[in-house]
């Protein structure tokens, strides 16, 4: 597992569309600098099937992990370290549940790397995000851990090997500190969360709160020079 010797880690999402090879070269040395743990590659929709395109480049100019972080069975690729297989536990959507994960299997065992199932749980942030919309689930209540509790626990007694918490990309509220420590007293797996964690004292309260992997992406985004005074905050 990614976070397997304790200590915290920090994620860069990074979503095709919206980042292009020329932005990538020029932040290489920050991503070096900050020491990032983990790449994550995908989208909740994508315009271009550029996916391989990106993991390729990142593969051949880093030596950090890169992990697919799919939307959909079009976003898996072989090239990639991993793959974050996403069952998005905190809806009722049978696509996402089990329907994309049934037909992109053959591709993920052919391509032999590190498979983590996941429990995917959208939290709600203040605004509809895109994962929201495009799963056509409600997140859960971000006033109401015991739903998030409940939910942690049945994926972690379904076999995930890890829980995300979702705010969703561009999210006004990253997920409670509340909820992240009732989560973490109730499941052994490791906690990602994501979705709102702007500043380095956000992502200090999520590791103080029990998450094992912090990921950014529209900070990123925004202002790639935030990730090292956030990857600084994480790894202190």
């Amino acid at each position: 597992m990614i976070s397997s010797n304790n200590r915290k880690k920090l994620a860069v999402l990074i979503d095709p569309d919206k980042t292009s090879k020329e932005q990538l070269q020029i932040v290489f040395e920050i991503y070096i600098r900050a020491k990032v743990d983990v790449f994550l590659v995908g989208s909740s929709l994508l315009l271009r099937n550029s996916v391989c395109e990106v993991v390729e480049f990142l593969k051949q100019n880093t030596t950090i992990p890169v992990y697919l972080f799919p939307g959909n069975i079009m976003q898996v690729c072989s090239k990639a370290d991993g793959i974050l297989l996403l069952s998005l536990i905190s809806g009722r959507n049978p696509e996402l549940l089990i329907g994309q994960q049934v037909l992109a299997a053959p591709s993920i065992k052919a391509a032999n790397f590190d498979v983590i199932p996941t429990g995917y749980m959208l939290i709600d942030s203040g605004k509809t995000t895109s994962v929201e919309y495009m799963s056509n689930t409600k997140p859960i209540p971000s006033d109401k851990p015991d739903i998030a509790v409940c939910t942690a626990m049945a994926g972690e007694q379904l076999g995930m090997k890890a829980v995300y918490l979702e705010a969703g990309s561009g999210a006004k509220k990253p997920v409670p500190a509340e909820l992240i420590a009732a989560v973490r007293d109730s499941i052994e797996v490791e906690i990602w969360v994501g979705g709102g964690i702007k500043t380095p004292q956000a992502a200090i309260e999520a590791c103080n709160a029990g998450a094992d992997v912090i990921v950014i992406g529209t900070a990123f985004e925004q202002s790639p020079e935030l990730i090292e005074k956030i990857a600084t905050a994480i790894h202190q």
